[in-house]
């Protein structure tokens, strides 16, 4: 019988982000167990091919609930309280790696919260990564004024990741909202300084610049859509490549 190779990932080493409210489905706030598995079965997919994976988590999904009695308060206590945000998502994401029976996955937490996560370590991420675990990287960059989309930058740099790979709503980057413009199309590759100049919202200017300047591959794709992670990990034409 003739053997069937499997294919060959493109990339050794990614960084996931996730918004918090990739984590909602269509509840209002707070996590639905049937979204996140199904989000954690196609991260343990893109893990068994061998891919080397680290995750940033934003925390949207839990800060939302609370976002009306924050109102008019200090900028840098929200942001902090955002990040306790993304310390629960994380640890959500551990548990349902591990339930999918994926090798000891590991919160390192950029904020000392030392009996639920290790603090973050570089050195110690790598060699997670290394050991093919999956590192799930909260509270941000730990400072206030950043956005998880720039820790995600940092973060992807950091550990050497090939790729960082945001995980949205929508199926890429288009010319315009696709839900308010019908005839906005589909970026397949665009470059960091186009994406800066035209204000396209693929990651706050910040996390571009980051990217762009220590030359890093962006990829937007929908999480909502079945098999695009490994897909986009194959390198087939799913999403929208940035690049230099």
């Amino acid at each position: 019988m003739e053997q069937t190779l499997s294919p060959t990932p493109r990339y050794k080493r990614i960084l996931l982000k996730l918004s918090g409210e990739a984590l909602m489905g269509d509840d209002a706030f707070g996590i639905n167990r049937k979204v996140i598995d199904r989000i954690i079965g196609e991260v343990a997919e893109v893990v068994r091919m061998g891919v080397q994976t680290a995750i940033v988590i934003g925390g949207g999904n839990i800060f939302r609930g609370v976002a009306p009695g924050a109102a008019g308060m200090d900028r840098a206590t929200a942001d902090y309280m955002g990040m306790l945000a993304t310390l629960m998502n994380a640890l959500a994401l551990q548990d349902a790696l591990r339930r999918a029976g994926v090798v000891d996955p590991r919160v390192q937490s950029a904020l000392q919260i030392n009996q639920v996560a290790e603090p973050y370590i570089r050195g110690k991420a790598l060699k997670y990564l290394e050991q093919n675990k999956v590192v799930i990287f909260a509270a941000g960059t730990g400072n206030p004024f950043f956005t998880t989309d720039t820790a995600a930058a940092l973060r992807g740099r950091e550990v050497g990741a090939d790729i960082v790979l945001k995980a949205t709503k929508v199926d890429g980057v288009y010319t315009a909202d696709p839900e308010k413009v019908p005839t906005a199309t589909r970026y397949d590759t665009l470059s960091f300084d186009e994406a800066i100049a035209k204000n396209l919202r693929v990651m706050d200017a910040t996390a571009l610049a980051l990217c762009r300047d220590q030359e890093m591959k962006l990829g937007v794709f929908s999480i909502n859509k079945p098999g695009a992670l490994k897909r986009v990990v194959l390198g087939e034409n799913e999403g929208t490549l940035v690049l230099c």
